[in-house]
């Protein structure tokens, strides 16, 4: 692989181009390829992911000073839950560098969500090794915190299912409730559809990759209907 290429998305020139490899290789590569010199990513994960959140609640403090902590709180899980991240890593094309088993490399969906999302936080980790705190902190802005706007804009950050749970209870003094109606696909890339209800009435349905979403989605469109959102 031409990890150059990489090294030029990023936006660093590693010192230890080692390192940058550690950050792509998952354990499965490891129990193909037996040589004592590899190292899978966990511990880098590990330490991108404090970084991350640092960087992150940092920027959200400094950017949003009238905002109150909950709101900084829900702002902050919006940006670096495991669709966000993993997107960030999409963007930057590290689906080309993952270094798989062959099993490993063959899953989609969810589960290729899960791995790149902790990819995205192994290179965070690298470059804090490698570069410092400010190159760390430079990456995470060019390349997740920008998203923010997106996610107030569409209201992503609200958990719409509480939200819908406290109008419906003061209008109908009704709570909602969730069936899940539909599943479909295999179990490691999954597609929910569930249906809320007021009372007996069927209200609509909202779709996701996992019940939770399902939920989330159904519950947003809604709040968005009734202009809440």
């Amino acid at each position: 692989m031409d990890y150059n290429k990489i090294e030029e998305k990023i936006g660093v020139k590693f010192n230890d181009r080692n390192m940058l490899i550690q950050a792509f290789t998952h354990r499965s590569f490891l129990n193909e390829n037996k040589d004592k010199e590899l190292k899978h990513n966990e511990r880098l994960e590990f330490l991108g992911d404090a970084v991350l959140e640092l960087v992150t609640t940092d920027y959200l403090f400094r950017t949003f000073p009238d905002r109150h902590e909950g709101d900084l709180t829900s702002f902050r899980a919006a940006l670096v839950n495991t669709q966000s991240i993993s997107d960030a890593a999409t963007n930057l094309g590290f689906n080309d560098y993952l270094r798989l088993s062959k099993g490993e490399s063959k899953d989609v969906g969810r589960a290729r969500s899960y791995i790149l999302a902790n990819t995205f936080e192994s290179v965070i980790g690298a470059i804090y090794i490698d570069q410092g705190y400010d190159a760390a902190a430079k990456f995470i802005a060019e390349t997740l915190l920008p998203s923010i706007d997106q996610i107030i804009k569409e209201g992503t950050w609200i958990d719409a299912k509480s939200k819908l749970q406290e109008v419906v209870q003061e209008k109908h003094s009704l709570t909602p409730s969730y069936e899940t109606i539909k599943e479909e696909g295999p179990d490691h890339d999954k597609n929910f559809t569930v249906a809320v209800y007021f009372g007996d009435k069927e209200i609509d349905t909202g779709s996701g990759k996992s019940k939770q979403e399902a939920e989330q989605d159904v519950a947003r469109k809604i709040l968005k209907r009734e202009g809440i959102l």
